[in-house]
Parts: structure tokens; C-alpha cells; sequence
């Protein structure tokens, strides 16, 4: 007598990845890193929205770009694209994408309070001077750097006395620096720029608040 099969168990079973525990990893990864992105994505325009306060944003998106930056040192021989990775699995998070570029929350790229702008002044000037030192004395490794680049902008922009277009400059040093390892070291050509690009901003901070007095 024919018994028709179950279709229903069929349905039930598990479909594996892997068949392995490396394997099970490598998706295991890739999936971390697919969902932090999606709630970036999602937090990023929650901001936008009003939906979430800045004290709640800062420390979720400061989070989660720690966490993008592990999950990625996990799968860098996967991943060595994140845009193709989004592409490859039809993930649309622009959002998302700029802000791990930037590498800080949206409140400390653009943050202004002018109630404590002396406070920033006297902190911009001694980031200014701190991360020259630390390039003349040969600090290369992102991991030291990164930081203090962190911070520098961080008070630049409480202040908002840069010009725009050395903002940019140190902007797009802090995205060079976040796209790479934290044991990576920076050449001695970008040194010499960088050292160059921060003296240029240092001077024309130094005019822009003589303009203002």
C-alpha cells in the first residue's frame, strides 16, 4: 500500500548552512554583520526623526560602531567590501554606511553649544597641539591616533570656528582612519599630510576666532 510522505516534516526540517563549525561561524558572522548595519540604518533615521533623544542616540551609535568595527575584523576576507556585501545581499542602508565612514555619531560630528565654547576653544587648541606632537614623535598606528583625531573634531565642531573646507579635510582623515585595522600604521607621506593638512586647520582656527573678537 503507497504512503504518500510527509510533507509537513519535510517543511519542519532544519535547513543547514553548514556542515561544519567553521562554517557555522562564517554565517554566523556575516549575519552579526548584516544586522548591525540594519540597526544603524534604523537608529540613524530615528534621529532624523526626533523618534530617540541625543542622549539616547550617542551611546547606541557610539555602540554599535564598535560593534561594526569587530564584526567586520571578523570577516575582513569575506567582506573586503561592505558596499558590494550590501549589493550582494539587497541591503539599502545609506545611513548606516556614512555614519561607520565617519566612524562618530552624527551628535558628535555636528554637535554646537556655544554656551561652553570657551571650554572647546581651549580644547581644541590642546588637541590641535597633541596630535601634531604625537605625529613628530613617529605615533602612527590608527589605534593611537584615531582618538585624538576623535577628539579634535569632536571640540571643532562644539566651537564651529573652522573654515568648512579644513573641516572637511580632518572629516575625511578620521573616515581614512576608521577604514582601516586598528593595528595598521599610517606611511610617511600621510604623516607629512596629515601633519600639513592639521597645521593649515590649526592656523585658520586661529583666525577665524581672531575675527570674531
Amino acid at each position: 500500500m503507497y504512503t504518500p510522505p510527509d510533507h509537513n516534516s519535510v517543511l519542519d526540517e532544519e535547513v543547514r548552512l553548514h556542515t561544519n563549525n567553521k562554517e557555522r561561524e562564517k554565517y554566523e558572522n556575516l549575519a552579526d554583520v548584516y544586522a548591525i548595519i540594519v540597526t544603524m540604518e534604523h537608529l540613524e533615521k530615528a534621529y532624523v526623526r526626533d523618534s530617540v533623544t541625543a542622549a539616547e542616540y550617542t551611546p547606541a551609535c557610539a555602540k554599535l560602531i564598535a560593534q561594526y568595527k569587530t564584526a567586520m575584523n571578523l570577516v575582513c576576507d569575506l567582506i573586503p567590501d561592505v558596499e558590494k556585501f550590501m549589493k550582494e545581499y539587497k541591503l539599502k542602508c545609506p545611513a548606516a554606511v556614512n555614519r561607520f565612514k565617519i566612524g562618530v555619531p552624527a551628535t558628535i560630528e555636528h554637535s554646537i553649544d556655544p554656551i561652553k565654547s570657551a571650554k572647546y576653544v581651549a580644547e581644541s587648541v590642546s588637541h590641535f597641539i597633541t596630535l601634531m606632537d604625537a605625529l613628530k614623535l613617529n605615533m602612527k598606528a590608527v589605534d593611537e591616533i584615531h582618538p585624538m583625531l576623535s577628539d579634535l573634531m569632536q571640540s571643532l565642531n562644539n566651537v564651529s570656528s573652522l573654515p568648512a573646507e579644513h573641516e572637511a579635510k580632518i572629516r575625511n582623515w578620521l573616515i581614512t582612519l576608521n577604514s582601516m585595522k586598528a593595528s595598521d600604521e599610517i606611511n610617511e607621506e600621510q604623516v607629512r599630510q596629515l601633519l600639513f593638512d592639521l597645521e593649515n586647520a590649526h592656523n585658520a582656527f586661529y583666525r577665524s576666532l581672531s575675527d570674531k573678537s
